[in-house]
């Protein structure tokens, strides 16, 4: 009988389990799915009502912290799970560097392993503003020179990195191959009536960077091609403007959030082409999901997703770009879009492939 104890692994800063939604979410789940067999994992997760707690997810352990893990609060929800788990377990997973800024002080006892995942060049974005920018830079840096490695998951933040902090990376992404494709039924066709017609789609939160404006703008202008743009529109006054702007347009399908991973696929899967147009992401789970869904892709023309898709998807800069390429789609391309973001896909963001790299680090 083998009695090797299990490495103990901590995972720090998602939400939890089980997973709703977000990028750090679904890796934590399928993480846990694929691992938890290797591995004695405990994911630390955001308050919730007692009513609502569970001991194990996935066979692993969860525990609650009266934080939340976005928002103000995310900091400290960070800080206290690194300070509850250093001493504690083999290996702490971070994902994301805000509350790294306490790490050179636990360092100074033990040297526990530290897998960062970096999450992407947030201090950019501009709705953090100059003080919120300046602590996710700090905290950044310090994560970077704290880590025992780092995790990036797009080629461009592993060069960043290598180039500003003369450190090496480990490149892991994301998974997409937890999509499938669902055939249109009665009550889907009642809850989505523009699943009865031909449509292009795109999902992503309504932030000003994602570019939900040039895609509804160049749509405006094709009334013969749909466009299905499913956002969280409600949120954001970026949002709002944007139902308000262009809800009146026919082909124009403004759909609030959809949270149900099957009615999603089912919008989805049944799209004739998706649009990816976030500019400040990494490999953008939303993008790699597209992708395995064998979808063609037409994508904001940035670094990191040329990098997600090896050169062989179609880019535009802004909306006269986007214009000229739904103007001109044949069948003939669009089938040969398919074909090769399937095969990157089921390559390179498969979950099985993803868990193993991590794993390769704790």
């Amino acid at each position: 009988m083998n009695s090797r104890r299990k490495k103990t692994v901590a995972i720090i800063g998602s939400v939890g389990l089980p997973a709703n939604y977000g990028g750090f979410e679904t890796l934590v789940n399928y993480l846990t799915i694929e691992k938890s067999k290797d591995f004695d994992i405990t994911v630390f997760c955001q308050k919730a009502p007692k009513e609502k707690r569970i001991k194990e997810y996935n066979g692993s352990k969860l525990r609650y912290l009266p934080f939340k893990a976005n928002g103000a609060q995310s900091i400290i929800y960070d800080i206290v799970s690194i300070a509850l788990s250093w001493f504690k377990y083999d290996s702490l997973l971070i994902l994301g560097t805000g509350g790294c800024m306490i790490l050179p002080f636990f360092r100074l006892f033990k040297k526990t392993n530290t897998v960062i995942n970096f999450g992407g060049l947030e201090w950019k974005r501009n709705k953090w503003g100059k003080i919120g920018s300046w602590h996710l830079k700090l905290s950044e840096k310090i994560a970077i020179r704290n880590a025992t490695s780092i995790v990036a998951d797009n080629q461009h933040f592993c060069n960043y990195i290598k180039d500003v902090y003369k450190k090496n990376s480990t490149l892991i992404e994301y998974g997409g191959d937890h999509t499938e494709k669902i055939q249109i039924d009665k009550q889907l066709l009642n809850k989505y009536p523009f699943l009865a017609n031909d449509y292009d789609v795109s999902v992503s939160r309504a932030q000003a960077d994602n570019n939900l404006h040039l895609l509804l703008e160049a749509y405006s202008k094709v009334p013969e091609r749909n466009l299905v743009l499913v956002s969280n529109y409600n949120k954001f006054e970026y949002g709002r403007a944007l139902k308000n702007k262009y809800s009146h347009f026919p082909n124009l399908f403004l759909q609030d959030a959809v949270y149900d991973q099957k009615e999603l696929d089912a919008i989805r899967s049944n799209a004739d082409l998706y649009i990816h147009s976030h500019s400040f992401c990494g490999t953008a789970p939303s993008l790699v999901e597209a992708m395995c869904l064998g979808l063609p892709i037409i994508a904001f023309d940035v670094t990191t997703n040329h990098f997600t898709t090896e050169e062989k998807a179609l880019y535009f800069k802004d909306e006269t770009d986007l214009f000229g390429i739904i103007s001109k789609l044949d069948k003939e391309q669009t089938e040969k879009l398919s074909s090769e973001m399937s095969s990157i896909a089921h390559r390179r963001y498969t979950w099985k492939n993803i868990s193993n790299k991590y794993a390769e680090l704790f």
